[in-house]
């Protein structure tokens, strides 16, 4: 022992003669202890408040930064937790705090704050318009509402009430008046005497949707230089060639051989002086709204429920922007979706679109989570766990367990590439899933999903499998 204590004692002597004391002492050691952060109720702005402010503490009495999840709806000042809304939505706030000598990391938490601004109508950039032009206005509504249009000088320009393309019929000015609910705004257009006449100009802002029929799709413009002279006429063609479509007004409407798919489109105006130029080609493009049950035999009346948007497109076979909202079947009451008092749960990011053929059918297995990431479900081989998230793993445990949960939630659908709103077979049912690891879909440290034996080998933790998907044009 004496031997010993005489050793280190030589040695810590030798490194201060040598001036080498940060050697041996590399600073204070770092105990790791956990902690946890914990927000403070969410604030409730007002219709048309553009700021509130959250509030979050460590358990470790160390500062917490703040920051956004939802850059497009919200800013927030990273110290004092101060909101800055710029649009209508769910405002998502994540609070970290990333420890110091004597504490690890917290896990990070967040917090989601409503901002609604409802009532205000605002316009794009006027066009530019001549006699006979045709041009796009573009008004939206603070709150989200549709829009419709209407003119307020019928002798000068008429409108589409839907798309908000203008068409000049005299010189002077053009008043377009944009509604949605009780709010109203007008924009002046100056409509100027052309020099012409010439042949039209090449159409452009073409937009192609799936028609109202199978294999038929919908062809209209954005704006057009007329040159002076009406138009007549509209020609649609395809590429790769075969559909040709004629009309008079917009929109054209073209019947594919037997369907769409693959298919792009451009369209051509005429007047009397000859036909102008073919626009550039445009993809079929259509949003869709969806609507998927899956059956919880434990939580009747309320099933877990999906209700979302995504849009397709069919030339190019690519499903982009599933986003939507997850019910919460354990949190209802006894009144059943539509009427529930479910907790829902937004799912705003679209992480994963896998190409398949089932009964016969190409598609896509699209999937849309709660957080940007993945980590959904338990991710160790002990546990069953694979990727992180692929439906019927994990043991229906959280991701990381058993470290803190990160909350995260998915739900997968199926799209056909022919028709999205045809029937769901029931081999593309089975491959419907969805996993809810929120606060509000949690059994301890298990998460509710919903998956079918026929497609993952099991039914979900409370016996939940998928039950229908509805797919419909927005």
């Amino acid at each position: 022992m004496h031997l010993a204590t005489t050793i280190v004692r030589s040695l810590a002597v030798t490194a201060l003669a040598g001036g080498a004391l940060e050697a041996c002492d590399k600073g204070p050691r770092i105990e790791a202890l956990p902690q946890t952060i914990t927000f403070a109720p969410a604030p409730s702005p007002a219709v048309n408040d553009v700021s509130a402010t959250v509030s979050a503490t460590a358990s470790s009495g160390l500062p917490v930064r703040y920051s956004t999840r939802t850059p497009s709806v919200c800013s927030v000042d990273a110290q004092s937790g101060l909101l800055s809304a710029n649009a209508s939505g769910t405002c998502t706030i994540a609070a970290n705090q990333p420890g110091d000598s004597r504490y690890d990391a917290a896990p990070p938490v967040t917090q989601d704050v409503a901002f609604l601004f409802q009532g205000v109508i605002t316009f794009a950039s006027a066009p530019s318009l001549g006699v006979y032009d045709q041009a796009s206005v573009t008004a939206t509504e603070s709150s989200g509402l549709p829009v419709s249009y209407g003119t307020a000088t019928p002798a000068v320009c008429s409108v589409d009430g839907g798309t908000g393309l203008v068409v000049a019929l005299s010189a002077g000015d053009c008043t377009i008046v944009a509604s949605a609910g009780e709010a109203q705004a007008s924009q002046t257009i100056p409509v100027s005497t052309p020099s012409g006449p010439i042949s039209p100009g090449a159409p452009s802002g073409v937009t192609v949707t799936t028609g109202s029929a199978p294999g038929t799709v919908a062809v209209r413009i954005g704006a057009l230089q007329a040159g002076g002279s009406p138009i007549t006429g509209y020609v649609v063609t395809s590429s790769p060639s075969g559909v040709t479509a004629t009309g008079a007004t917009l929109p054209i409407t073209a019947t594919c051989p037997s369907t769409c798919s693959g298919y792009r489109f451009s369209v051509a105006a005429t007047s009397a002086v000859g036909a102008g130029p073919p626009s550039g080609l445009a993809d079929i493009v259509t949003v869709y709204r969806v609507v998927a049950t899956f059956r919880e035999p434990d939580t009747q009346p309320n099933d877990s429920i999906f209700v979302g948007t995504f849009t397709f497109d069919a030339s190019a076979g690519a499903v982009t922007g599933l986003q939507g909202k997850l019910s919460e079947a354990m949190t209802g009451g006894p009144t059943p979706y539509p009427n529930d008092s479910m907790t829902w749960v937004l799912l705003a990011h679209q992480l994963s679109s896998l190409p398949v053929t089932l009964d016969g059918v190409q598609g896509w297995l699209v999937t849309a989570f709660r957080l940007d990431t993945t980590h959904t479900l338990a991710q160790d081989p002990k546990y069953g766990g694979t990727d992180g998230w692929e439906p019927g793993s994990g043991m229906g445990l959280y991701y990381g367990y058993p470290a803190a949960n990160p909350g995260n939630a998915y739900v997968r659908i199926f799209v056909g590439w022919s028709d999205p709103t045809a029937a769901p077979t029931q081999g593309q049912l089975d491959s419907l899933a969805y996993a809810d690891c929120a606060p509000g879909g949690m059994m301890g440290a298990t998460c509710m999903t919903g998956t079918s034996v026929a497609g993952y080998g099991m039914v979900g933790t409370m016996g939940g499998y998928p039950m229908s998907q509805a797919t419909m044009k927005e």
